[in-house]
């Protein structure tokens, strides 16, 4: 096993920086998801630590190997990169048996017969394939699939992991049941893993740390947590999860750690606590999850928060719960309640401790 370093990666297509100065340690046994939308530069930066593509600036060393250093022409090819790649096709070849699918990496590397059983035996069992090792590729499920394209990579005991959206092709309940036996696998391994996803809950569930990114760049990099509950940006605040965003103006000068009393389009007030301080008369953005806000009795102000009048735009059953459309000051908010409401109008409560406070307006994902 290996950490990872990269340093300054820019990687270049025509006139379109796909990334931009990346920068990133992944210490040795750690899981790492880099999470964003598509075009956001995260499988570009995966292509560039395998090799795959070369990039135009920036240093990327694995342990004490360096595979690629703009500033001193220094490239290792893909071959010569002790990367383990499992993409989201399986690609396993139709004419091979499982067994054969696992040992095409040893053959290649010309290890001897007894030693290479002695590893297929191994991984299988690892990845509870063992019983279907003389099955070929098409007498399998999607997941069982994934399991040997897997194994072929982890048999030749590669420095680091790297898998780029390795269940996407699975569907809703394999994936679920997939992500459950992933995240066991790689607590067993401890191998160093960049796990690259547009899906959080993916991201939530396995990582270490999140890597968000946007537009080439990265926009945050912590703990799953941290990610959720601390988003840096309005853009990582709205991908991850569900955000609801409220524009508003500060009444009066808010200092930073105390309250900011905050005036809506439609006139109601309420406060939030402002990390930051925020001169009266700026613009705001509210940022908080639907969890944070509960329906509040009518002619009732309970403590802690505000109560807000708002228009019911929508009721949808979910199965447990009901996701109701609100508009409050010509924002569209959405609120999870075990009941919908029977009446159009809802009085909403939120709380003055929870929601983050962004500058300006909310500059938000697609």
């Amino acid at each position: 096993m290996a950490d990872l370093t990269i340093q300054g990666l820019t990687k270049r297509f025509g006139g379109v920086t796909a990334v931009d100065d990346v920068n990133l340690h992944v210490a040795d046994g750690e899981f790492v998801t880099l999470l964003g939308p598509s075009g956001c530069g995260k499988s570009t930066t995966l292509a560039a630590v395998a090799g795959l593509d070369r990039a135009d600036g920036g240093r990327i060393q694995v342990g004490g190997t360096v595979y690629f250093d703009a500033a001193r022409g220094i490239y290792l090819p893909p071959e010569a990169r002790s990367c383990g790649l499992v993409f989201q096709s399986y690609a396993l070849w139709p004419h091979m048996t499982v067994a054969d699918n696992v040992a095409f990496p040893l053959t290649l590397r010309k290890v001897a017969a007894a030693e290479r059983k002695r590893r297929i035996d191994e991984v299988l069992a690892l990845v509870e394939m063992e019983r279907y090792a003389g099955r070929y590729p098409h007498e399998l499920s999607g997941g069982q699939q994934q399991r040997v394209a897997l194994a072929r990579t982890l048999v030749y005991r590669p420095a680091i992991l790297l898998l780029d959206e390795p269940l996407s092709n699975l569907d809703a309940k394999l994936r679920d049941r997939a992500r459950a036996w992933l995240a066991e696998l790689r607590t067993r391994l401890g191998l160093t893993t960049i796990y690259v996803t547009h899906d959080q809950i993916e991201a939530l569930s396995l990582s270490d740390r999140i890597v968000v990114m946007n537009g080439g760049r990265i926009a945050q990099i912590g703990t799953p947590q941290e990610i959720y509950e601390r988003p840096a940006d309005p853009f990582v605040a709205d991908f991850i999860g569900t955000t609801n965003f409220l524009p508003a103006r500060v009444v009066g000068d808010a200092p930073a750690g105390g309250r900011a009393l905050l005036e809506l389009a439609d006139g109601q007030r309420l406060e939030a606590v402002a990390e930051r301080a925020a001169p009266g008369g700026s613009r705001v953005t509210l940022a908080f999850r639907p969890e944070q806000m509960q329906v509040a009795p009518p002619g009732t102000a309970p403590e802690g928060g505000s109560v807000l009048a708002t228009r019911v735009t929508s009721r949808s059953y979910v199965g447990g719960n009901w996701q109701v459309g609100l508009e409050l000051a010509g924002a569209a908010l959405r609120l999870e309640a075990r009941q919908p409401p029977a009446e159009d109008r809802l009085d909403l409560w939120l709380p003055h401790a929870g929601g983050i406070l962004f500058r300006g307006g909310a500059d938000v994902a697609a």
